[in-house]
């Protein structure tokens, strides 16, 4: 066993920083939404709170940028369904709002590409579920559409491969659980199916 975190929560995130401190954000806990985060020294096996985010979230994504600053970006809070991203500062410990999504969701995927941008994909939207995709670039801090994925679906996984491609697989649809997986190309924007999973 290691130390407690300060705050119980579900649905959150666990982000490994660059100094090797492990942010968690939000989540769910305590038949509230939870806006703290905090981060965990395993040199020490203690956790310490650090700056709260903007908006309590969960069923949201943090990825860690090329700088060392994290962006969260959507997921539910009290107020429903979230477009909203921010970025936590690991050197002051403080969170700053960035351009919003142009689709709120939840369950989806956020991935870093090679070339630093976020792809961000899928998930569920506020009446359907989603099979648009989005890219945040860190330089200007704006979302912008990019190509949809052949399929919608929610839960799914994204993995950025060593030729800088996205390969998508899995998750929920609105006809069940589907076992196909497709290839997103950032010099062309575009998604191409590729070999289906067995199972």
């Amino acid at each position: 066993m290691t130390g407690s975190m300060n705050n119980a929560r579900s649905l959150h995130t666990a982000s490994v920083l660059t100094n090797g401190k492990v942010l968690v954000t939000g989540g769910f806990g305590n038949s509230a939404t939870v806006n703290s985060t905090e981060l965990y020294d395993s040199s020490t096996g203690t956790w310490t709170m650090t700056g709260s985010m903007n908006n309590g979230r969960y069923q949201h994504t943090a990825s860690v940028l090329t700088d060392g600053k994290v962006l969260v970006t959507g997921g539910r809070g009290n107020s429903g369904l979230s477009n909203s991203t921010e970025l936590y500062d690991p050197s002051t410990g403080t969170w700053t709002m960035t351009g919003s999504m142009n689709n709120g969701r939840n369950q989806h995927t956020a991935s870093v590409l090679t070339n630093g941008n976020v792809l961000v994909t899928g998930g569920l939207g506020y009446s359907d579920l989603l099979n648009s995709t989005e890219l945040y670039d860190p330089s200007t801090g704006t979302c912008t559409m990019t190509g949809s994925m052949n399929n919608e679906r929610y839960e799914h996984t994204a993995s950025v491969l060593t030729n800088g491609k996205v390969l998508v697989t899995g998750g929920w649809s609105n006809s069940g659980f589907p076992n196909s997986t497709e290839l997103y190309d950032p010099s062309t924007g575009t998604w191409t199916m590729t070999g289906s999973m067995n199972n």
